[in-house]
């Protein structure tokens, strides 16, 4: 087995994934084994109070009974600016025995500290970006493969739906479905559905998707934990519809590839538009858009605002 690289002097671990910051951590920590790795690793967790003689003198400490020491400091960017300026001095003469692990969620590369670390050496800031909405279903899936299951991609989306954007909680429900299916097996939507209690707010277009999809079993769920008013609501379904017909209109002159520029989307915010307007029939869509304008009408004369929602729900799916 080929030897592992030498650690820097320093790294400084930043960004808002924090799932990638931890494993970042944990294989920095595996660094320090032996009996006595309890002595060569310090862990703290900066905050208005921390101290900068005893982060110095733990830098300035040389390992007992091996050759490395690690120093990890969480929250890096609450360090008091006395601490973080002491650790800048300290890294233009560090000590090659210990490395100093910096871990934050943001951190600006205009500051002091960033510089510093960032002139260490090679590769000494790792990046934790977040990932983009879009890429989340498919990082929920290695997730699952990691964990030994497969996830479905609807039930990717529908997890993510539920639980948000923090890939650490996303891996700890994976961790969970996939104990409950005894580490074999697929991960459904209905299982999902079943075992994961939400706990995201539901955003606008993943109720518009699934009314897209004529999904009402879906559509109707996601409508009840909408906020904000049914006018505001109806305009965006409204929206909606008339961005298909333009698909739809589009896709029958071969022209489908153009959905984007003419709505002026990214390509993969539209990339169902096609698919999702060839479930309507000829002519169905536009008249959906004038149910949307006696809808429009009904609100603004005091008429129910759930029951006219969820009719228009229901005939959007195709269901009433």
């Amino acid at each position: 087995m080929a030897d592992k690289p030498a650690l820097l002097p320093a790294y400084l671990i930043v960004g808002p994934d924090e799932l990638k910051r931890k494993q970042a951590l944990a294989r920095l920590r595996a660094r320090v084994d032996g009996p006595f790795s309890a002595f060569n690793l310090e862990e703290i967790v900066a905050g208005g109070d921390t101290d900068v003689v005893p982060v110095l003198a733990s830098l300035n400490t040389l390992p007992m009974g091996g050759d490395r020491r690690v120093v990890v400091i969480e929250n890096a960017e609450k360090l008091p600016k006395a601490v973080s300026e002491a650790i800048v001095e300290y890294l233009g003469n560090p000590n090659e025995s210990c490395t100093l692990a910096l871990a934050a969620a943001t951190l600006a590369k205009t500051t002091r500290l960033y510089k510093a670390v960032a002139k260490v050496g090679p590769r000494s800031v790792i990046e934790c970006a977040a990932k983009k909405g879009r890429d989340l279903p498919p990082y929920v899936q290695k997730l699952a493969a990691a964990h030994g299951v497969s996830i479905a991609a609807d039930a990717a989306r529908e997890l993510v739906a539920r639980v948000g954007e923090s890939t650490t909680m996303l891996d700890t429900q994976i961790a969970t479905l996939a104990a409950l299916m005894g580490g074999q097996g697929t991960i459904t939507v209905p299982f999902v559905e079943a075992n994961v209690a939400r706990v995201a707010e539901v955003k606008p277009w993943e109720f518009l998707d699934r009314l897209s999809e004529r999904d009402a079993h879906r559509a109707l769920a996601l409508y009840r934990l909408l906020d904000g008013s049914a006018l505001g609501l109806l305009l965006l379904v409204t929206g909606r519809l008339r961005e298909l017909v333009c698909a739809r209109s589009l896709a029958a002159r071969g022209q489908g590839h153009a959905v984007a520029a003419e709505l002026k989307k990214q390509d993969w915010q539209v990339r169902n538009y096609v698919r999702w307007s060839r479930a309507f029939d000829d002519g169905e869509l536009e008249r959906l858009l004038g149910e949307c304008a006696a809808v429009e009408r009904a609100l603004k004369s005091g008429a129910d605002e759930d029951a006219e929602m969820v009719r228009l729900v229901a005939h959007v799916c195709g269901v009433a």
